[in-house]
């Protein structure tokens, strides 16, 4: 019993174009309905709605599909939104880091007074 349990740990591997193609399907059913598609696509490949949900906030392995490759957009809105999202991050992470750089002259210069 053990070794099937060791198997069952391994899971399925997707390659890319797979992880394009369900990502695509969840945007068809989130553009169509509004919401539901990673349940949907969950339901219909078979696959963990954690799994899906990692795939999309990683940018479908890693970032390797853009939005120009294939037909039309694989990410979708969801893509879209994604990519705001992480500039607005490294926007913000490099004005605290530059905020840090001030603070520490400032600091540095009250010392000396």
């Amino acid at each position: 019993m053990s070794n099937s349990n060791v198997n069952a740990a391994k899971g399925r591997r997707y390659t890319t174009k797979e992880k394009a193609e369900i990502i695509a399907f969840v945007d068809k059913v989130n553009s169509e309905k509004g919401r539901g598609g990673q349940s949907a696509a969950s339901k219909k490949y078979k696959i963990s709605p954690l799994t899906i949900s990692s795939w999309i906030r990683s940018g479908i392995g890693g970032g390797s599909i853009s939005a120009s490759s294939g037909s039309g957009s694989v990410a979708g809105p969801i893509g879209k939104k994604l990519s705001k999202l992480q500039a607005l991050h490294d926007q913000i992470a490099k004005a605290e880091k530059e905020l840090g750089k001030l603070k520490s002259q400032f600091n540095a210069l009250k010392a000396a007074l």
